[in-house]
């Protein structure tokens, strides 16, 4: 134990050496030094960002085969051979990865570097559109293909490919609207008196007269100016019949404070300021839905009164009404006198708009629409003509919405080729799955169902097929699926276990993957577009030397958390493990995410920590706890309002079932993670600590009233109007729990969770007089370390942490490196 007598231990003046370990077989143990070394250096780079040529004869995709400092543009030939590196005179010459195809898809419109380029996929012949110092975005065909539409500075122009003329098709201006300097009666009576004493200056005024008549008949074939005052307009899109341009009003909230990071080691010798967000409950940006009908020449905003539960309060409200003071009989009097001379207004929620999306024949329109609170989610028919909305679906959730193709703002949306059904994701069956809606009658039909989560969803070209990505074999794998547009049958294309992320050719007919499995790192792959078609491997990436050794392949097991839930974790265990062992369980972080799974994890360091702690006699185990991603709604939701509540229970019953059913000691269970694994460590130490002995909190939550709003907002709802959430969740009440062996780490100048929030808490341990804690900084680092001294330093720390705290003094590890 080692008491921490200043507030700081910095990283780079405690230089710790890992516990030596003689290896059980021939091959070299694992170090610290070895596994957080830079991972491009042994490790290797797994090929990303895939994507294919135009004419389907290459697959790009980056990747750092030569060990750079960056990764570079490769591409391959679906049939195989070796790798190319991209020069950069041929990049400049590629077409944007990304881009709008028309509906034939015989012309792709696309932005690169800031201008605007029209590729014909036949000849590949490419047009540029624009060639201005000025930006333009937001390429898209408009008028079913005759245009091309692109915003610049703001506005909304299109582009005839066939005249080449471009158009402004809006008008937007900064400010208020011009007013007439002529208002005041004695102005008025002055001009008049000016023009009946001065001939020159009645012939003046006669002329700006004329100038200004030939003017307003000019205007009269431009766009009407429409004047934003201290609004923007973002998403300016113009209809496809050229009626209608629509955009969102953005207001910005009003000057707030924001948190500053200093960071103190800089290339000017200077402490340096970053400033970097606002804290939970903060004003937050407003939008709302602009529509300028262009044929009539008139704006106006979308209204929203009319949308069902607009009025609703969120439901944990009324646990607050409930403790307030009961009103007595003259304050009942009181108020009902009052009620007779003013009826109260209805509180109405504030809501965000999404879209529009149009049907590609130009006739039906739908517009997402989101609850501030992300409580619910409207999706409405539009009529822009009547300036009214038509409810088709909405979801409610007394938590938040979001899941697979869901997220916060439209979602993963469409349209079926008969321009009447629109498609989107929903959670209403509790897992994400894939629906349609008739606009014309509000039939919605569900295409897809089960207990497994539609994790992507795209039309084939010819809008007859759906390819679907889904974890429907179990939540630790991603297959890949197609299924008729009417839905049906789910048909699985791809076959190995794990996770494949598949990128569709131009003609549909082969599937570049990108897959992995537990053990193995990702690698690109090529497979005809047919169930069970053989992958044939494409990327070699890891090198020889990291394979070298036997990375464990960690066996998938679940258990009941002590409300019944089912609960996936991954565990590793020694090839011969000693009785009453010891054992780590590593919390993985962002809340929302899956680790409990069967691809390659992205905490590949903790992975390779996890082997080395194995070798070491240790049983490890890494569980996805409530609120992580893979299995549906009510796992998504389990953390609201309590963080601390069951996602930490779950860690603790999986200390019991340790010591139950695979032999570990009670007495010897550490804990660890970073980021939301670093504040689960934190309500381990501080409430479980009879559960758990030593734990190492990295980068984490201390007081979420101190983090961003919106992660924060969702779960925990807004400090002041949900204090019971942020106390009953926040560590920093818990720390006087503290009695086991806790390590803090936190990079400086993290900007996601700042350093003031483990400054705080280190202030607090010292005035609850506690001892058995230490705190090491690392000057460079943000929230994600990048140095690899930085992670050799933390993990070494790590381990002496476990290996002095969980094993009898003067014991080394054992149990080899068993499979």
């Amino acid at each position: 134990m080692r008491k921490l007598s200043a507030l700081l231990v910095f990283a780079s003046v405690l230089p710790l050496a890992a516990t030596a370990q003689t290896p059980t077989s021939s091959l070299a143990p694992l170090t610290v030094e070895k596994i957080m070394r830079d991972p491009t250096q042994w490790l290797g780079t797994a090929p990303s960002n895939v994507f294919w040529s135009e004419d389907g004869k290459r697959i790009y995709f980056s990747w750092n085969p030569d060990k750079n400092r960056q990764d570079s543009l490769y591409y391959v030939t679906p049939g195989g051979g070796s790798a190319r590196k991209v020069s950069f005179r041929e990049q400049q010459a590629l077409p944007a990865g990304s881009g709008t195809y028309d509906e034939r898809y015989t012309r792709k419109v696309y932005e690169k570097e800031g201008d605007i380029f029209l590729l014909d996929l036949k000849s590949g012949k490419v047009r540029q559109v624009t060639n201005t110092a000025e930006r333009e975005s937001n390429p898209d065909f408009a008028l079913q293909g005759q245009l091309v539409s692109y915003a610049r500075g703001g506005n909304l122009f299109t582009w005839n490919p066939a005249t080449g003329e471009t158009v402004q098709r809006t008008d937007f201006r900064k400010g208020a609207k011009p007013k007439n300097s002529l208002t005041d009666p004695e102005e008025k009576f002055l001009k008049a008196q000016q023009l009946a004493l001065f001939d020159i200056i009645r012939q003046r005024d006669q002329d700006a007269k004329a100038r200004e008549r030939a003017q307003k008949a000019l205007n009269k074939l431009r766009p009407k100016p429409i004047y934003l005052g201290q609004q923007s307009v973002r998403n300016l899109q113009l209809s496809p019949d050229g009626r209608y341009a629509t955009y969102s009003l953005v207001q910005e909230p009003a000057s707030e404070k924001v948190a500053v990071v200093p960071a103190f080691v800089t290339a000017s010798g200077f402490t340096e300021d970053i400033s970097t967000r606002t804290k939970v409950g903060a004003p937050q940006t407003a939008l709302q839905l602009g529509i300028y009908d262009i044929g009539r020449d008139t704006t106006f905003v979308l209204g929203y009164r009319e949308l069902q539960g607009l009025d609703e309060q969120p439901a944990y409200r009324k646990e607050y009404q409930l403790k307030a003071k009961a009103p007595t009989p003259a304050d009942s009097a009181k108020a009902a006198t009052a009620a007779k001379k003013k009826k109260p207004a209805t509180e109405l929620r504030r809501v965000q708009p999404y879209g529009p999306v149009w049907s590609p024949d130009g006739k039906h329109a739908f517009v997402v629409i989101r609850s501030a609170d992300n409580k619910d989610r409207w999706i409405v028919g539009l009529d822009p003509a009547t300036q009214k909305i038509k409810l088709l679906d909405r979801q409610h959730d007394d938590a938040w919405i979001n899941g697979p193709g869901i997220g916060y703002g439209t979602g993963n949306v469409g349209w079926l080729p008969d321009n009447r059904r629109m498609w989107f994701q929903s959670e209403a069956t509790g897992y994400s799955h894939l629906y349609t809606i008739d606009v014309t009658n509000g039939q919605k039909k569900a295409l897809t169902s089960g207990k497994f989560e539609i994790l992507n969803a795209q039309l084939s070209r010819d809008k007859k097929t759906w390819y679907l990505t889904a974890n429907k074999p179990e939540p630790g794998q991603q297959q890949f699926y197609r299924m008729p547009v009417e839905g049906g049958t789910m048909t699985q294309i791809t076959s190995k276990v794990g996770a494949n992320e598949v990128t569709l050719s131009p003609d549909e007919k082969t599937l570049a993957v990108r897959y992995s499995y537990s053990n193995k790192p990702w690698e690109l792959y090529v497979m005809d577009n047919k169930p069970g078609a053989k992958m044939r491997q494409l990327t070699h990436s890891t090198t020889p030397e990291f394979e070298s050794y036997p990375w464990r392949e960690p066996e998938i097991v679940t258990f009941k958390a002590r409300d019944g839930a089912d609960v996936y974790a991954r565990l590793y265990r020694p090839a011969n493990p000693a009785a009453q062992g010891p054992a780590v369980i590593f919390v993985h972080g962002a809340g929302y995410l899956q680790n409990a799974h069967k691809w390659w994890s992205s905490y590949f360091r903790e992975y390779m920590f996890h082997n080395l702690l194995v070798d070491k006699g240790y049983t490890v185990l890494d569980m996805d706890y409530r609120g992580s991603a893979g299995y549906g709604r009510d796992v998504r939701t389990g953390i609201y309002r309590y963080m601390g509540g069951k996602d930490l229970t779950d860690h603790v019953d999986g200390a019991k079932m340790l010591a139950e059913k695979y032999g570990v000691s009670p007495q010897r269970i550490g804990i660890y993670g970073g980021s939301y694994g670093g504040f689960i460590t934190l309500m381990a130490m501080f409430t479980q600590p009879e559960v758990f002995k030593a734990g190492a909190a990295l980068r984490s939550v201390t007081d979420w009233a101190h983090y961003n709003h919106g992660y924060t907002d969702n779960i925990l709802n807004e400090p002041y109007n949900d204090s019971i959430a942020y106390a009953r969740s926040s560590p920093i009440y818990y720390a006087d729990g503290l009695k086991g062996a806790l390590l803090m780490c936190h990079g400086m100048v993290d900007t996601n969770v700042h350093f003031q929030d483990i400054v705080r808490l280190t202030q607090r341990l010292i005035e609850l007089h506690k001892e058995n804690w230490e705190l090491a900084v690392y000057p460079v680092e943000n929230h994600g370390f990048e140095e690899p001294a930085s992670w050799t330093d933390e993990y070494k720390r790590i381990l002496k942490l476990f290996e002095t705290n969980l094993k009898p003094a003067g014991v080394g590890g054992s149990g080899g490196t068993g499979q």
